[in-house]
């Protein structure tokens, strides 16, 4: 099919769209925004991102950036945007609003990118009891550092292929959205195990998981609808991590259903207090840390900056 001719059929479907499509994207597109906010709002009340897998914030937030560049790039999406130049302001609202959608989506998983940076746990206390290793602030930042030359790399490639090889599109917009379900897939794995590894779901947000699991399915058949067979691979994604996320918050609930049958609040002071060594009473106003924001501990919890008589058994007993 040749390009004014596609162009001008997407137009004519946009001229006449389906008014119970539009109400279920209006409200998928408010729900997405809604359904970030209680993590937002979780990692800032708790003032921690414990608990939360640097690698599930890298996967998410690549497989997020590729679905919306495979989104961006079909061409089915590129003739509704041109299609904006004929067709009054409410067909064009209504015919971008699965861009609208996919957009929204990697915006607000950038947010938990940024908030994960921001409330790292950079001074964890030291030595630890349990077995999980914890993640470094340099891990912190590399996942940063990797996000953003992935979107970097994915802008230049896309400019690329947009200028030089238009007709290679759709093929680029597979790729993209081939790679956007690959990351998607294993996404929620080191989450699964971190959260299943701590016993807990830390900053994780139950009601954010609650809202989107069953979510995503209803966004993928909408997507399905918009795009028809041409965007399985865009669809197909939130396929996947509808099913995936199911399984870590059926993971969670069991987690928090234990801890309220057995009293346990793992609020931050109570996770930080099960990851202390009992027999060691240092001041953390005494700890110094590396490079990467561990703890040093050494010659009885002295450091640099102890001073000279500083005894730590009777501080401990004045108190």
């Amino acid at each position: 099919m040749e390009l004014g001719t596609f162009i001008a059929s997407r137009c004519e479907q946009l001229q006449a769209p389906s008014y119970l499509n539009l109400s279920l994207s209006i409200i998928i597109l408010i729900g997405i925004l809604v359904s970030y906010l209680p993590q937002h709002y979780r990692i800032i009340s708790r003032g921690t991102s414990e608990g939360i897998s640097p690698y599930f914030i890298l996967l998410g937030t690549t497989s997020g950036t590729s679905a919306f560049a495979s989104i961006l790039v079909l061409p089915a999406s590129r003739a509704d945007v041109a299609c904006c130049k004929t067709v009054s302001s409410f067909e064009c609202f209504a015919g971008l609003l699965g861009i609208a959608q996919v957009g929204v989506q990697w915006f607000c998983f950038a947010i938990i990118l940024l908030l994960f940076l921001i409330f790292f746990p950079r001074n964890p206390a030291l030595p630890l009891t349990t077995t999980a290793k914890q993640p470094t602030w340099r891990t912190a930042l590399g996942v940063a550092f990797l996000c953003l030359v992935h979107g970097l790399l994915v802008i230049f490639i896309s400019a690329w292929f947009g200028y030089s090889r238009p007709g290679y599109m759709g093929t680029l917009a597979n790729v993209l959205g081939l790679m956007a379900a690959g990351l998607a897939c294993v996404q929620y794995f080191p989450q699964i195990w971190t959260t299943y590894q701590l016993g807990h779901v830390g900053s994780l947000s139950i009601p954010m998981m609650v809202i989107q699991t069953p979510g995503s399915f209803v966004w993928a058949g909408s997507l399905a609808a918009r795009l028809g067979t041409e965007g399985w691979s865009i669809w197909g994604v939130y396929l996947v991590t509808g099913c995936l996320q199911g399984c870590l918050l059926v993971m969670g609930i069991y987690f928090e259903l234990q801890a309220r049958k057995t009293g346990i609040i793992l609020e931050p002071e109570a996770t930080t207090s099960l990851l202390h060594d009992p027999t060691l009473d240092l001041q953390n106003e005494f700890l110094e840390t590396d490079d990467e924001g561990n703890t040093v501990v050494e010659n009885g919890g002295r450091t640099e900056r102890t001073p000279l008589l500083f005894n730590p058994s009777k501080k401990a007993s004045r108190s």
